[in-house]
């Protein structure tokens, strides 16, 4: 008879769950999912219903590991708020299972995870794609992934500035108080970006905030907003005037208004970089769209159980 499941928390997630250990592990799952060997991954694109009465969507995001016996599904809900709104945005659940008997082995509070690995995949681009001497970092928005990006970007690259924006001020001066280390914060967006090597927009934007004009030429664009194929982030002149990667090419033709809207082509996954079987343009204007994928969520998950697991036997 099979163990009940374990039940983790977000609280317990944030003690368990570390970038240094998180990074080499996503970094080679995308590898693997741009391979597209079903031995070593299954992740159709993820399955969407609109919640219309409440101006949101359920997400299903299932993936299969075989090789590395991983079976798991992301349940999530995402809205479009209203400014002010104290409503969450994002709510989401990782279903771990046993592949061989089909039983629940954990369910896991999906928030931690999902910002710490969205900020890593997006960590993971500019390693690939930012030039080494990158100097100055923008954030736009101020929520929970603005937060994760913040901090995973501060702890693996040596920015001279990290500058921040904010549709209101109140929330970038709660953003700027949060943070462990130093942030200017800016009032436009042009004056956020002007100059910057690096550029991270996690917005609720549905029409785009970040315009080609302002982008300086050889920066790197970490696209992680806009989750809808009629949401945007990025206007066509920076889409079209950039090298275009993305997280899954399947994901962001079905799913990505910032990619279907300008009519782009996807040059790359970035797993397909992480492979070696396409070139990372560092000299070039360059884009990461991410859309989040299931197999991100399903090695995170398996990190924080096995984790988990090695507690609860060290206290035996």
């Amino acid at each position: 008879m099979a163990a009940p499941p374990v039940i983790i928390s977000d609280h317990e997630v944030a003690q368990l769950l570390h970038y240094k250990d998180l990074i080499p592990r996503l970094e080679e799952a995308l590898g693997k999912f741009s391979r597209r060997d079903t031995a070593e991954v299954i992740q159709p694109v993820r399955t969407t219903l609109p919640l219309r009465k409440h101006n949101g969507f359920m997400g299903l995001m299932p993936t299969y590991m075989e090789i590395d016996g991983i079976l798991s599904t992301k349940l999530l809900c995402f809205y479009k708020r209203e400014d002010g709104s104290n409503l969450p945005s994002t709510q989401a659940t990782v279903v771990l299972m046993d592949p061989e008997y089909g039983n629940v082995k954990a369910v896991i509070d999906g928030k931690v995870i999902t910002s710490m690995r969205t900020a890593a995949a997006s960590a993971i681009s500019a390693k690939l794609l930012m030039r080494p001497e990158a100097e100055i970092l923008a954030i736009l928005g101020t929520g929970k992934e603005a937060l994760s990006h913040y901090n995973v970007f501060t702890e693996i690259f040596s920015f001279k500035e990290v500058r921040v924006w904010s549709r209101t001020r109140e929330n970038a001066e709660r953003f700027c108080k949060s943070v462990s280390g130093p942030v200017t914060l800016c009032v436009s967006v042009e004056e956020a970006v002007r100059g910057a090597d690096a550029i991270v927009t996690v917005t609720r934007c549905t029409e785009p905030v970040l315009f080609g004009q302002w982008v300086k030429p050889g920066a790197h664009v970490a696209a992680v907003g806009a989750c809808r194929p009629n949401w945007r982030e990025l206007d066509d002149v920076l889409m079209k005037g950039a090298v275009v990667y993305a997280d899954s090419r399947e994901g962001a033709l079905a799913e990505s208004g910032d990619v279907i809207l300008s009519g782009v082509e996807v040059f790359a996954e970035i797993g397909d970089v992480v492979n070696g079987t396409k070139p990372a343009y560092r000299d070039k204007t360059t884009v990461f769209k991410s859309l989040g994928m299931g197999i991100e969520d399903a090695v995170s998950a398996k990190l924080v159980l096995d984790k988990w697991n090695a507690n609860q036997a060290s206290r035996r």
